[in-house]
């Protein structure tokens, strides 16, 4: 029952709630129709719109364009008008441009310049306004001016530059240079003193340049602003040409001033030596200063006044300094041309020492390709030195060899062959840098050994020149003395030089076993003679009695040894050994045999002298006599000394 009454109430909900969805689905459908009742109204009136619009724009289309055109027009009035107001402005400044211009440039160089540059715009604007019928007459009245103006300006640069290109004075140079390379006062003989060439390269070592100032820094603005304008309206030859002829004159005169004068071969040849080398010596400090102060300077000139026109720049440096170049470089190769002796070999190291310090200095002054001949030519003249300075070596050497000169040596003392040719070698030691570059300057060789092997070919040729004079002597004593005193010249001194490190320790030991030859063999020569007078050999005799050795006889040994001794002493006081300490040795080398041989012969046989008729007739000399005679020997006296 209960369960039919729940029935009963689910039915009735059912139903009310079917009821309910009707009603409002019905509603639904009315809300809809009415909406596109709406929806069609809305798009009729807005199509009614679209048409009214399309109407609406057509009407006013006619009052657009007009309303647009009026704007346009307004836009090209003011157009035009502006138009109007620069070709009036071009007009003002063209008349102000050619007041200027016509007036010159001497008083306002910079304000004629503005008006150049003013007139190349003006031109460049009718230029591209050619439709204005005024355009061609002001663009040709505008170029006649800026020819006008080319003229001046190239008068102004002609005349600015020439106002500054004087010769610069001397002294203002030398004051340029370090302190440590202005050259020397000149001494009684009229030339410079000459420095140890090792003494030079340590002056070399940081030393500071400072090239002279040319041309005033307030100067070179105006003159690079000539330039440009004129190189700019393509008149670069008028000023290659003007700055050649002007920067040329100055550098040559300057040089000229200086002292370097151009010389040819002929010259030199007829000239003494002692101004040769003087001028040697000038033309050394010249090159100097001519690279690292001159044109060193005029390359700075040529840099700021051609800035910005780098192949220009080159070409006018270059020329400018051509001819300085050629002037400075003819004395090298007139020196280097001329006929070789053996004093032009110290100064044609100097001179290539002195081109090989500055070429790479005038390298990078003349890098350009306008520069390659000069480059070349400075190459040119540093080889032909080296080559010149290493035949010289080879003459030297000859020279030394077959020198046949009749200077007399009478005393056997050191000829001035040996002396000459040892202070040579010692002096080509101060060169030892330089010496080696110049090896390297033909072929990849060790420079070292190629010193060596020269000097040791010099030293050869040396001793077998001595050796042959050696045999002019009669006394073949005083041929040993002559050779002794010689060699032991040549090795003290190998000794006491850097010569010693080349030739070796082995070389110098060889040559004091020779001087030790030399000196026994004048020792076997000389006195091997009258030491035999002190020697009585008597079969049976011991030695030390009188025994059969008759009283004549010993009269007769004693006078022939006086004889002999007094002979040697008086001969060989006149011959000399110069060394103090080889003399003393040689001396006490001769006491050491002579000596102990004479008191044996006074003490075995003095007895029966002296007990007789007149001993102090053939005993004239006592030991300590002899020693004091001895003392005598090889000091070099004359006969009138000896008188005295």
């Amino acid at each position: 029952m209960e369960t039919n009454k729940r029935n009963e109430k689910t039915t009735g909900f059912n139903e009310i709630t079917m009821e309910t969805l009707r009603d409002r689905a019905v509603t639904m459908r009315d809300c809809l129709a009415r909406s596109q009742i709406i929806t069609d109204s809305m798009t009729s009136i807005l199509g009614s719109f679209d048409l009214r619009l399309s109407a609406l724009e057509t009407a006013m289309r006619p009052t657009q364009v007009k309303t647009h055109s009026m704007r346009k027009a307004h836009e090209n009035i003011d157009k035009t008008l502006k138009f109007a107001d620069a070709i009036l402005i071009q007009f003002e400044l063209t008349k102000q441009a050619e007041a200027v211009i016509l007036k010159g440039p001497q008083e306002d160089l910079q304000s004629y310049l503005e008006a150049v540059g003013q007139l190349k715009t003006i031109v460049r604007f009718f230029s591209t306004n050619k439709n204005l019928k005024t355009s061609i007459g002001v663009i040709t009245h505008a170029t006649t001016l800026l020819q006008k103006a080319s003229m001046m300006l190239e008068d102004e640069f002609r005349q600015l530059l020439s106002s500054y290109s004087k010769p610069v004075e001397p002294d203002r140079l030398l004051d340029c240079l370090p302190a440590s390379l202005r050259p020397t006062p000149p001494t009684a003989h009229g030339e410079g003193v000459r420095k140890n060439p090792a003494d030079h390269h340590k002056d070399l070592e940081n030393v500071v340049y400072r090239p002279p100032t040319l041309i005033p820094p307030k100067v070179t603005p105006l003159l690079h602003d000539l330039a440009q304008q004129m190189h700019q309206a393509g008149h670069q030859q008028q000023v290659f040409m003007i700055y050649r002829e002007a920067r040329s004159a100055c550098m040559e005169s300057s040089l000229r001033k200086l002292g370097v004068e151009k010389l040819h071969k002929d010259d030199v040849q007829r000239m003494q030596w002692e101004v040769l080398e003087a001028k040697i010596g000038n033309w050394i400090h010249f090159v100097r200063i001519a690279v690292k102060l001159l044109f060193a300077a005029e390359r700075k000139v040529s840099d700021e006044v051609f800035e910005g026109m780098k192949s220009f720049m080159d070409q006018c440096f270059a020329e400018a300094t051509s001819t300085s170049v050629s002037l400075l470089l003819s004395f090298g190769e007139a020196i280097a041309k001329s006929k070789r002796s053996p004093e032009k070999l110290f100064v044609l190291l100097d001179m290539y020492e002195i081109m090989k310090e500055v070429q790479p200095e005038f390298n990078t002054l003349y890098e350009s390709i306008s520069g390659a001949e000069m480059r070349e030519s400075v190459s040119t003249l540093t080889k032909r030195l080296a080559e010149t300075a290493q035949e010289t070596f080879v003459d030297f050497e000859e020279a030394v060899e077959k020198d046949a000169t009749k200077t007399a040596v009478l005393d056997g003392t050191v000829h001035p062959l040996t002396s000459y040719v040892i202070n040579y070698v010692k002096f080509l030691f101060d060169y030892q840098s330089t010496l080696k570059q110049l090896f390297l300057e033909f072929e990849q060789i060790d420079p070292d050994a190629q010193l060596a092997k020269i000097t040791t070919r010099i030293m050869q040729a040396l001793q077998n020149n001595l050796d042959g004079k050696s045999k002019q002597y009669k006394d073949q004593a005083l041929t040993q003395i002559f050779m002794m005193n010689n060699i032991h010249y040549i090795v003290r001194s190998v000794r006491r030089s850097e010569a010693k490190e080349m030739l070796g320790d082995d070389w110098v030991q060889i040559h004091r076993r020779v001087v030790q030859q030399h000196a026994n063999q004048y020792k076997r020569i000389c006195w091997s003679k009258i030491l035999q007078c002190l020697t009585v050999q008597v079969a049976g005799n011991d030695g030390t009695s009188t025994a059969g050795v008759s009283r004549a006889t010993v009269k007769e040994r004693f006078k022939t040894f006086n004889n002999q001794f007094e002979e040697l002493h008086q001969r060989q006081s006149q011959w000399s050994v110069p060394d103090s300490e080889l003399r003393e040795s040689l001396r006490l080398a001769v006491a050491e045999v002579l000596l102990p041989a004479y008191r044996s012969f006074k003490k075995r046989f003095g007895p029966m002298i002296e007990g007789g008729k007149n001993p102090s007739k053939y005993i004239k000399l006592t030991p300590e006599d002899i020693e004091r005679m001895l003392a005598e020997f090889f000091e070099g006296k004359t006969l009138h000394d000896q008188k005295r």
